[in-house]
């Protein structure tokens, strides 16, 4: 019986850092954002399906995706950034699900599902728990702005285009609080990890 773990959080709010321990401890972990590179490689079906909603200009000498051109492309475009969703987001979908049941079918104890955007795509149902990665928002944007180096206006519109932290946190089963140092982080993850087993 695979128990499968939703992790989550909010852009900049230490995610990885917490994936970076379960993966130190050899726990399987379904990354949504590898995938979502695995949908758009050369010649996928995902690519096929951009290049007719986007052109041929979103594609590098090579055949391959030019993200910093798609990016440009559907910066502060909704109608754009909605046309890539509805195409890109089933297909991540389908790949995520289908690895998770793979892992059930071999019956791996543990398997942790990192979706960024696990509330805004639905993903709640998929897993048996979910784990949220929580910082203040004064925190959030700070990391942001020094980690991306954008200017206080344009990480706040980053932020904006996800759930805010504070209702992620109302659904959790979990909340790894991660104002703190990163050994405070890794302390309350082994803590939850024991319990867990």
């Amino acid at each position: 019986m695979t128990k499968v773990i939703g992790l989550t959080g909010s852009i900049a709010s230490g995610k990885s850092t917490v994936s970076e321990f379960l993966k130190a401890q050899h726990i399987p972990l379904l990354d949504a954002d590898v995938i979502a590179r695995e949908v758009v490689e050369k010649e996928s079906e995902g690519l096929q399906k951009l290049v007719l909603a986007f052109g041929k200009e979103i594609l590098q000498a090579d055949g391959t995706l030019n993200r910093k051109k798609l990016g440009q492309l559907i910066f502060n475009q909704e109608e754009k950034r909605k046309t890539l969703n509805q195409i890109l987001h089933p297909l991540i979908r389908e790949a995520m699900l289908r690895k998770r049941d793979e892992a059930k079918a071999q019956n791996i104890p543990l398997l942790v599902m990192d979706i960024p955007l696990l509330f805004e795509t639905n993903y709640a149902d998929e897993v048996d728990e979910i784990v949220v990665v929580a910082v203040s928002p004064t925190v959030q944007l700070q990391r942001l702005m020094d980690r991306n180096q954008l200017s206080q206006a344009e990480a706040t519109a980053r932020i904006a285009t996800q759930w805010p932290i504070t209702q992620k946190m109302v659904l959790a089963d979990v909340v790894i609080d991660n104002n703190g140092t990163k050994e405070e982080t890794r302390e309350q993850v082994e803590a939850w990890l024991k319990k867990l087993s």
